[in-house]
């Protein structure tokens, strides 16, 4: 028997209320818990990486203390030293109020230049950094833990330089992801982030 104009229409109707109401569900349940539960894993994963003060970088070395990553390398032309230069004013607000420092660790997507040394240098002179480098295999799988995206980019003259994500990533002293500070972001905003963090 052929189904009336009108049949058809309710029909129509209730297949579109039942997929706003799948769609309600998504938005409403299931995917801030995926979404937790992806940034409740970053930093999680078996790298073994070292630090420039030669101890060994896991995922044992973000607990204990807040902490922030960031990913990046030493020829980097711009965000490198722009980020490192805004961690550095992080940490002279947070001396000024007479508050502890941010531990920072700087880890290289291109191990291959950036060695203990290499990186050692670059990072001196903002307090509370340390590098961290290593086999590439390591590091890749430290980009896999942490989400970060990293591409190596041939230059016309035979070098190469690198692509890669410009956050710095946030660390409670238990070793959970907090809060991204974005490139750039400004210094209240990333400061208030900061205490926010180390008040948890």
């Amino acid at each position: 028997m052929a189904l009336s104009t009108k049949s058809i229409v309710r029909i129509v109707l209730w297949a579109l209320v039942v997929l706003a109401l799948a769609g309600f569900a998504w938005l409403k349940f299931f995917q801030p818990r995926l979404e937790t539960n992806v940034l409740g894993q970053l930093g999680r994963g078996d790298y073994q990486l070292v630090t420039t003060d030669g101890a060994p970088f896991t995922e044992e070395s973000l607990r204990g203390a807040p902490s922030a990553v960031f990913f990046g390398f030493t020829h980097c032309p711009e965000v490198c030293p722009t980020t490192l230069g805004e961690i550095g004013t992080w940490q002279e607000a947070l001396a000024e109020a007479g508050e502890d420092p941010l531990r920072v660790f700087f880890v290289t997507v291109d191990p291959q230049r950036d060695t203990e040394e290499v990186l050692g240098e670059y990072v001196s002179w903002v307090p509370d950094v340390v590098g961290v480098t290593g086999q590439q295999d390591q590091l890749d799988k430290a980009l896999k833990a942490f989400r970060i995206y990293a591409s190596r980019v041939p230059l016309d003259d035979g070098d190469y330089t690198m692509d890669h994500s410009a956050s710095v990533l946030l660390f409670d002293r238990r070793g959970r992801f907090f809060e991204p500070v974005g490139y750039q972001e400004g210094l209240d905003r990333a400061v208030e982030k900061i205490r926010r963090m180390m008040a948890g």
